[in-house]
């Protein structure tokens, strides 16, 4: 195989499917990204059996063929070499050539024949997405995607597409984030828990297409985007019944600046060290909201900021981390704190609209 592309379209390609590529050390192949050259087009794939990744760019292919080159490596000498033409030849078995101006390189390839074949899925239901909203939503709800993959309905994000609405949920048991978003054009109808990573991935890779695909088959979900298309594993099982968790009222509320919050927030938790809560007093007679954090042997901290607000007054503690990320994912110029009690579940939302929703457990006083 003899095959010469731009290297800003050569980086594109690698940078897209490596993603995909695998640090397993017990199959070696995964690490490589697998190319496939033929016509004008070079295909590049990467995978590591749970997501799989394919990709294309246009080239000057003097000789077809196939092969597979060390992924992280192949995608570091591209981006270290100057804009021009990059010719890579594999017509020496076992071994790639790789020259751009006056750069050669000379790196060990893998037998192609060995690499795992790209799945075929046959997606029974299919709906289209506007990618600027796709990744947005996708951006706010993955804060609440759980790590623990000993509970592996928890890593991922529920998507829930009805006719005129796309609607993401996620949860760690810790809090809870829901999305709702209006998308006129759309009039199909999927529900689906796909890993959080992947939904990631797919956010950030498909950024410049105007729109993307999203496939559902039996075990698998496949995303579509220019030249690009993404498989991942579904999750299985049942995702929690986020309605029951919802709180259906409220003793207190308040509306507070959300950038006032936020930096007040980020000052405060300098002291809330050690996994120590951050305090949450609400003064209905004052109309201020006091943040405060004290950690032994280390020092305290408190901050009053102005709210509007209503009903009783209240204290709660939250994990500082937990309520940081709720504010700073939340929309709006201001947002509203909901408190049914100190041992009960806090919720932010936008103080006005109700598309977006943070349940925060709240830690126990001492």
């Amino acid at each position: 195989m003899k095959v010469s592309i731009a290297r800003g379209a050569l980086l594109e390609a690698l940078s897209t499917v490596s993603r995909g590529l695998s640090s397993r050390t017990t199959l070696p192949i995964l690490s490589g990204v697998h190319l496939s050259a033929s016509g004008d087009t070079v295909v590049f794939q990467a995978t590591d059996l749970e997501v799989s990744i394919k990709t294309s760019a246009v080239g000057k292919i003097d000789t077809p063929g196939q092969t597979v080159v060390p992924g992280k490596l192949l995608t570091d000498i591209i981006r270290s070499l100057p804009e021009a033409a990059v010719t890579i030849d594999t017509t020496e078995a076992g071994s790639a050539a790789i020259t751009c101006g006056q750069s050669s390189f000379k790196i060990k390839t893998l037998a192609a024949e060995d690499y795992p074949k790209f799945p075929d899925v046959d997606p029974a239901d299919s709906v289209t997405l506007p990618t600027d909203v796709f990744t947005v939503v996708v951006h706010q709800v993955s804060r609440a995607v759980s790590r623990d993959e000993t509970r592996p309905i928890l890593t991922g994000i529920l998507m829930v597409v009805e006719p005129g609405n796309l609607k993401m949920i996620a949860t760690d048991s810790y809090r809870l984030c829901v999305k709702e978003v209006a998308i006129a054009e759309v009039s199909a109808e999927i529900e689906l828990v796909v890993p959080g990573k992947a939904m990631e991935d797919v956010a950030k890779l498909a950024g410049n297409a105007d729109s993307l695909t999203i496939g559902v088959a039996e075990n698998q979900v496949v995303f579509s985007f220019q030249e690009t298309t993404f498989i991942s594993r579904r999750i299985e099982g049942s995702f929690p019944n986020y309605r029951q968790l919802l709180p259906k009222e409220h003793t207190t509320r308040a509306v507070v600046d959300r950038g006032e919050f936020l930096d007040a927030i980020k000052r405060v938790s300098l002291m809330a060290v050690h996994n120590a809560p951050l305090r949450l007093s609400v003064s209905v007679e004052e109309h201020t909201l006091n943040l405060s954090a004290t950690t032994q042997d280390v020092g305290e901290a408190a901050e009053d900021v102005p709210v509007t607000p209503e009903g009783e007054d209240v204290e709660i503690a939250f994990n500082h981390g937990y309520l940081l990320d709720g504010v700073s994912i939340a929309e709006g110029d201001t947002i509203a704190i909901e408190v049914t009690s100190p041992l009960k579940p806090g919720v932010l939302k936008p103080a006005e609209g109700d598309g977006f929703t943070y349940l925060l457990m709240p830690v126990r006083l001492g």
